[in-house]
C-alpha cells in the first residue's frame, strides 16, 4: 500500500495534481530544496528530507537525498524479511514512490555558460534516486516522465494499486532516460576524443513516422539531446507531416545547398542531386537546376541557400514537388506555396553541423567524420591548363560530386549540372550517362580517380574541355595521355569523394 513518496523534480509541470491526490490517499510526501518550496507555498504538506534523515544539506545541496534512510526505504524489498527487519531495527520507513526529474543538462551544455557551470548540472542525487527506486520496481512505483503521472493516478484509482506491467515500464523508462543522461555527459567530458572506446549515442523520439522507406517498414524520427543540427532545428511552415524518405531527402538536398556561397539551388530525388546550378536570383538557380533534369524533379525536393521570393515560389508552384526548403521566404512567396496544402515548405534555420556519421550494419556500427574537405592540393598534370572560367565549374562540379552516390560523375557548363549520374559498378557507364544527358557540357568531375584511360576517351567524344579528379590510379598516365591527345585539361585533387 503507498504510504510515502519522495518528490524531488527540476520541471514541476503536472506536479499539484499529483501531490494533490496523494494527499487525498494520506500519502506522506517527502521533498526537498525548490520542490519543497513550491508544494508549500501551494498549500500541500510535505516533510523535508533534512528532517527525516537528522542530517541538513551540504555542499551547496550536492548531497541531500543520499544518505541511508532515503536509500534503505528505496531499496528495501518488501517479501524480504531480513530487509524489513534491517529497516525497521535502523528506524527507516519504506518508500512506496519516487518521483524525480533531473537537473537539464541536456538544454544547459549548449547554453553559453562556462565549463564549471555545466558540471554543476551534472545530477546526481536525482539519477542514485530513480536507479534505486527502478532496480525496486516491484516494490516501488517511479516517475521520471510528467506524462505518467496520470496513468500512475488512474491505475490507483481504479485498482488501487499500479499493475506489475506499468511499474516495469515506468522502470525502463528510468534506464532509457539514464542512458541518454550519462551518454550526453560522457560525449560533453570526452568532446576532444573522436572515438571513444564505447560508442554513447544521446537522442529523443520527436515523432513516429507512418512507415519507413516502405508501407511495411515501421520508424520513427529521434533527435539528437544536445548541440543543434540542421535536421533538429528547423520550422515547418507548410504541407503535411514529414515522411522518412522526406527526411533523408531533406538532409542531402540541405547539405548541397549549404556548401555554396554563391546563390544555388539543388534539385535532389532519391537521395541524389539530378539538378545543382547557381544563378544571379534565387529564380535564376531554380530555373538552371529545373532544366539539368526537368523528369527526375518531379516528386522531388528543393533546396535553396537564400531566401525564395515570390517570383521563384511562382515557378515552384507549376510543378509537383514534395517539399521545399531554405533558409527564408517573402511573406508573398509563402502565399503563393501555402496554396498547395501537401507541400512541404521548410524552413532551414541552421546550416549542418554534425562532425560524425553513422551507418548501421547487421551487428555493429560504422562511425567516420563527415566529408567536410573538397581538395587537397590542386595539380595540373596535363599539356594544357584550364581556363578561369573552366577552374570554377571543375570546383562546383566536385562540390557536387561528394553529394552523389559513386562512381559519381558531374557534366557541367557555366555553373549548372548538365549531367549527373552515380550509383554504377563501374565509371565508365556512369560517365556515359552523365555525358549522354548532358549532350553540351563543358567540364567533368569525377569523386575517384579514372582506373583506366576510357573515361577520358569517352569523354572527348562529347566535346569536354577540362576534367577534375582525385589522381593516384597507377594508371594515371594513361589518362593523362589521352588528355593531351585530345587537347583536354586535367586537374588532380589529391582528395576523393566516394559516397557508398
Amino acid at each position: 500500500m503507498l504510504k510515502r513518496a519522495l518528490i524531488s523534480v527540476y520541471d514541476k509541470s503536472n506536479l499539484l495534481p499529483l501531490a494533490e491526490f496523494l494527499i487525498k490517499r494520506d500519502v506522506e510526501i517527502l521533498s526537498t530544496g525548490g520542490t519543497y518550496k513550491f508544494l508549500k507555498e501551494n498549500r500541500i504538506a510535505v516533510t523535508e528530507v533534512s528532517d527525516v534523515t537528522g542530517f541538513e544539506e551540504i555542499l551547496d545541496g550536492r548531497v541531500k537525498t543520499l544518505h541511508p534512510i532515503i536509500h534503505g526505504g528505496i531499496l528495501a524489498i518488501r517479501d524480504n524479511s531480513e530487509h524489513m527487519e534491517t529497516i525497521n531495527r535502523k528506524g527507516i520507513t519504506p518508500i512506496d514512490m519516487v518521483v524525480v526529474n533531473l537537473y537539464p543538462f541536456f538544454n544547459k551544455v549548449d547554453e553559453n555558460i562556462s565549463f564549471d557551470e555545466k558540471v554543476e548540472f551534472i545530477d546526481i542525487g536525482g539519477p542514485t534516486m530513480i536507479r534505486a527506486a527502478a532496480k525496486n520496481f516491484k516494490d516501488v512505483i517511479v516517475l521520471t516522465n510528467t506524462t505518467d503521472y496520470q496513468v500512475v493516478m488512474d491505475e490507483l484509482q481504479e485498482n488501487n494499486e499500479v499493475k506489475f506491467e506499468t511499474r516495469k515500464k515506468l522502470a525502463g523508462k528510468v534506464f532509457n532516460l539514464m542512458s541518454a543522461y550519462d551518454a550526453a555527459i560522457s560525449n560533453f567530458l570526452l568532446e576532444e576524443e573522436k572515438y571513444p572506446e564505447y560508442l554513447t549515442v544521446s537522442y529523443k523520439k520527436e515523432i513516429d513516422l507512418r512507415y519507413g522507406e516502405n508501407p511495411h517498414q515501421s520508424a520513427s524520427y529521434y533527435t539528437q539531446t544536445t548541440g543543434k543540427g540542421a535536421m533538429k532545428n528547423f520550422v515547418q511552415l507548410n504541407g503535411k507531416e514529414l515522411s522518412y524518405n522526406n527526411l533523408k531527402d531533406m538532409d542531402v538536398a540541405w547539405k548541397v545547398a549549404c556548401e555554396f556561397d554563391e546563390t544555388v539551388c539543388c534539385a535532389l530525388k532519391h537521395n541524389t542531386p539530378c539538378g545543382v546550378a547557381l544563378g544571379n536570383t534565387v529564380k535564376e538557380a531554380y530555373l538552371k537546376a529545373y532544366e539539368c533534369d526537368d523528369v527526375s524533379i518531379f516528386g522531388g525536393i528543393v533546396a535553396f541557400n537564400k531566401k525564395v521570393d515570390k517570383e521563384t515560389a511562382e515557378e515552384l508552384e507549376k510543378i509537383f514537388l514534395e517539399i521545399v526548403i531554405a533558409p527564408d521566404f517573402d511573406e508573398e512567396a509563402l502565399e503563393v506555396l501555402t496554396k498547395k496544402k501537401n507541400l512541404r515548405v521548410i524552413k532551414g534555420e541552421v546550416k549542418p553541423e554534425n562532425k560524425f556519421e553513422f551507418v548501421s550494419v547487421d551487428g555493429g556500427i560504422l562511425v567516420q567524420e563527415r566529408d567536410n574537405e573538397l581538395i587537397e592540393d590542386i595539380q595540373y598534370v596535363t599539356e594544357s591548363k584550364p581556363s578561369t572560367d573552366q577552374m570554377t565549374d571543375l570546383i562546383f562540379g566536385m562540390k557536387v560530386c561528394k553529394y552523389v552516390k559513386s562512381n559519381a560523375i558531374v557534366v557541367v557548363k557555366d555553373g549548372m549540372a548538365k549531367g549527373i549520374a552515380g550509383g554504377q559498378t563501374n565509371r565508365i557507364w556512369a560517365a556515359a550517362q552523365a555525358l549522354d544527358r548532358a549532350y553540351d557540357g563543358v567540364v567533368m568531375a569525377s569523386d575517384a580517380f579514372f582506373p583506366f584511360g576510357d573515361v577520358v576517351e569517352e569523354a572527348a567524344k562529347y566535346n569536354i574541355k577540362a576534367i577534375i579528379q582525385p589522381g593516384g590510379s597507377i594508371r594515371d598516365n594513361e589518362s593523362v595521355e589521352a588528355c593531351n591527345k585530345y587537347g583536354i585539361s586535367m586537374v588532380f585533387t589529391g582528395i576523393r569523394h566516394f559516397k557508398h
